[in-house]
């Protein structure tokens, strides 16, 4: 199992999928094989902290200078499988989507414009050599984007409360089969009832990411450290993968009012969580 660290950063939450050992090539499946067998493994939030600490020196070091050789490790039924962290490509993946979400004199002076031009030159030379890499987690700070929900199922929920210095966990376990299959049951609802939307199209584009992995793989969807910006209470009770289903369920009976209520309980369930993101 991962170290416990007491300190925690948050407020990020991940969708991660674990592949097993046999949909890696040699040697990196012998790699991952020895290294599910220390003791000694990091945490999630050891890799969160070791990518935040890359953002303090001046300046800063918005993607890792070699891959990490980390991974999450999950036995299911026997089974072993990894969930590389591969921190470097999702530096550039989150370092372009930065631009979106930071205005202009703001990012500016997170990361200056010469360390943006510098690190989308390395990208572009290194996926030149990776055309087809891809990451095994997506991260998403302040929110879990409604479509995540969809690949889950309640009955998969876990949570436990918080216990001296461990914080509570809420996450979510799910075969690849399962997720896939409620993706494209959820597309086709969508596409018959609303046609268009933020939803359906993040839903194809996560589809297509999940199309990428060993069809055995799990798919984890983690609140990680986004549990600190909800109260606990509220946290114990947060059934969203439910409402969302219950949703899609009331648009395919054609019950717009069953389906306004399920989004209702949505909205002011996160919207403790906006406010406070506005605060910051």
């Amino acid at each position: 199992m991962p170290k416990v660290s007491s300190v925690v950063v948050p407020y990020a939450a991940y969708l991660r999928v674990y592949e097993p050992l046999t949909a890696f090539p040699e040697p990196e499946r012998t790699h991952w094989a020895r290294y599910a067998r220390r003791p000694d493994r990091p945490s999630y939030q050891d890799e969160l902290r070791r990518s935040l600490a890359d953002l303090l020196p001046t300046p800063p070091v918005p993607v890792p200078v070699h891959e990490s050789g980390d991974a999450f490790v999950l036995e299911t039924d026997g089974v072993l499988s990894v969930c590389p962290w591969r921190t470097r490509l999702r530096g550039w993946l989150a370092l372009a989507e930065l631009g979106e979400e930071l205005p202009p004199p703001v990012l500016d002076a997170v990361l200056p414009p010469v360390v943006r031009r510098q690190a989308a030159q390395d990208y572009e030379r290194w996926l030149d050599r990776n055309p087809d890499a891809r990451p095994w987690i997506r991260t998403a700070t302040w929110q879990i984007p409604l479509n995540w929900f969809v690949l889950v199922a309640d009955a998969e929920r876990r949570y436990e409360k918080a216990s001296g210095e461990v914080p509570p966990m809420l996450r979510y376990r799910t075969p690849m089969v399962q997720a896939r299959r409620r993706v494209a049951r959820a597309l086709r609802t969508l596409k018959d009832t609303i046609g268009e939307g933020p939803l359906i199209d993040g839903l194809v584009d996560v589809g297509r990411w999940l199309e990428e992995f060993h069809p055995r793989s799990t798919v984890e969807l983690d609140y990680g450290g986004l549990v600190h910006a909800v109260p606990a209470g509220e946290l114990e009770d947060d059934h969203s993968a439910a409402d969302v289903a219950a949703g899609i369920e009331a648009l395919r009976q054609g019950d717009g009012t069953a389906a306004g209520e399920a989004y209702g309980r949505l909205v002011e369930r996160w919207r403790t969580v906006r406010d406070r993101r506005s605060a910051n």
